[in-house]
């Protein structure tokens, strides 16, 4: 195109004459035919590369759709691992499905600039490049946003060092960790992006829930690291929490503070946020854990879990945190494939039909 560009321009520089009139002038006649055949060519040029560039994006969107269903069986088998299923969790393809996509959108964004520069050269009536571009780059620039802000996810689910398999149950003062990931691996080497966390930042509008402080830094900074392999991680270790003491309460009595909640069915969610940039784009984006129970004593431990278990069995919506106020019941067959799930993440094997059967007699007689 930048070739046929400069041909025409060239032509057009030299041998157009306006304000004289040489139409009988046989060769004057034939290079305007010529120059007039040019930007023909060219218009005609122009005109594929932009529907090609619509038939990409089109693609794309399909691709990313794609990807969506991907992420979504992901996340699906990470919430059921959290329950002690045996499920694959690795986040490797859609790493790495993720990065190929956003480099071939970031080339197609490169590739319209560089057509805005040539319509900026060279523009005619009636120009595909001045009606169609902004047209297209608007596209593109919605579908790398949503790509990037569905590539933010939580790799580590908040967990204990020793929490026996059973994360989502964190205790005051205890040290716990977290990690989001951003599967697309892509990054500018001279700006370093901050992650910063924060605990409960739009809190349920319930009477007395209970509010906490992270007591580490909540911010990291990502630098490119030697390895590219490890890609782009926030990795939070060795975080605490503390209970914001509400000082309308008496001693000894939650007074005005008092939950209709108990603290075991209370849940809590982290929240990571980004400030994402690359190649001139620059984005904020977010991304939640799955809700979790923060007790304050072990003998809290057994009711906060299966508090967890019912949740992340029967809820629709990762961040309901009001969930408990009105709790669903639970279906047998859902909750003995579950109780399987417990015994086959400390044990190594899970329930028989016999074991089952006698565990629905205890329960319903």
């Amino acid at each position: 195109l930048e070739d046929l560009q400069d041909a025409f321009d060239f032509c057009y520089k030299v041998h157009y004459q306006p304000g004289e009139d040489r139409s009988r002038d046989p060769q004057y006649v034939r290079q305007l035919q010529a120059l007039q055949a040019k930007l023909q060519n060219l218009d005609q040029q122009r005109r594929e590369v932009l529907a090609q560039m619509q038939q990409l994006l089109g693609r794309s969107e399909t691709l990313r759709e794609l990807l969506q269903q991907e992420l979504g069986d992901w996340r699906e088998r990470q919430q059921r691992s959290c329950l002690g299923a045996p499920a694959d969790t690795d986040l490797r393809p859609l790493e790495t499905w993720f990065t190929e996509l956003g480099q071939r959108l970031f080339q197609l964004r490169q590739l319209l600039r560089a057509l805005r520069d040539l319509q900026q050269k060279v523009t005619y009536e009636r120009d595909p490049l001045a009606a169609e571009t902004p047209l297209l780059e608007q596209r593109l620039q919605e579908q790398l946003a949503h790509l990037l802000k569905s590539a933010f996810v939580v790799e580590q689910q908040p967990s204990t060092p020793n929490a026996f398999k059973r994360p989502l149950v964190l205790r005051t003062g205890s040290k716990f960790s977290a990690r989001a990931r951003l599967l697309v691996r892509l990054q500018d080497r001279d700006y370093h992006m901050e992650a910063t966390i924060h605990i409960d930042r739009d809190p349920p509008k319930v009477k007395g829930f209970r509010k906490f402080n992270i007591l580490t830094s909540n911010s990291k900074t990502l630098q490119p690291g030697d390895r590219s392999q490890e890609g782009l991680v926030c990795d939070f270790q060795y975080l605490t929490l503390k209970e914001q003491k509400d000082s309308r309460s008496g001693k000894g009595s939650k007074g005005a503070g008092e939950s209709p909640l108990v603290v075991t069915e209370e849940l809590h969610l982290i929240t990571f946020t980004l400030a994402y940039a690359y190649c001139g784009l620059e984005l904020e984006l977010k991304t939640s854990t799955l809700p979790f129970i923060i007790i304050s004593n072990n003998n809290q431990f057994s009711s906060a879990w299966a508090s967890i278990l019912w949740f992340n069995m029967l809820s629709s919506d990762p961040k309901d945190q009001q969930f408990f106020s009105a709790p669903p019941p639970a279906p047998w067959p859902r909750l003995a494939e579950v109780l399987s799930w417990q015994f086959e993440s400390v044990a190594e094997r899970g329930l028989s039909q016999d074991h089952l059967l006698m565990l629905a007699e205890k329960l319903f007689g």
